[in-house]
Formats: C-alpha cells, structure tokens, sequence
C-alpha cells in the first residue's frame, strides 16, 4: 500500500526526470488519473494514478519548503 496522501498543489518527486532535468512535479487534478505540471518548463501532463504510486520518491506537501 502507498504511504503518500495526494492532494492538488502538492510537489511529488518521481523517479525519472523530465527531458527538461527536472524530476519534481506538481499535481494540478487528483483522481484516477493525475494532471502534473513539471516544475522547470511548466510542461503538463495527464497520468495514471497507478503510475504515480508506482514511481514517487517523495511527495512536498503544499506550503512546505525545500
């Protein structure tokens, strides 16, 4: 079972990085699917939830720093 609580706003960091070097996302629509925005070119896409859980490293709730 995934330890990770998901709400909109919040900064997950995925296993793999974007084209762009990045590798933290933000979530911009909770649900089945999940609509990420990469936080270094803004590129955004739709994702599976399952794919999501599968490949997080850490998830920045949303107000938290770095």
């Amino acid at each position: 079972m995934n330890q990770y609580h998901y709400e909109v706003g919040d900064i997950v960091k995925l296993k793999k990085q974007h084209p762009c070097g990045s590798s933290e996302w933000e979530i911009l629509r909770v649900g089945a699917d999940f609509r990420l925005k990469c936080t270094g070119c803004g590129h955004q896409i739709m994702i599976a939830r399952k794919l999501v859980e599968k490949n997080t490293k850490g998830l920045r709730k949303a107000g938290e720093t770095e």
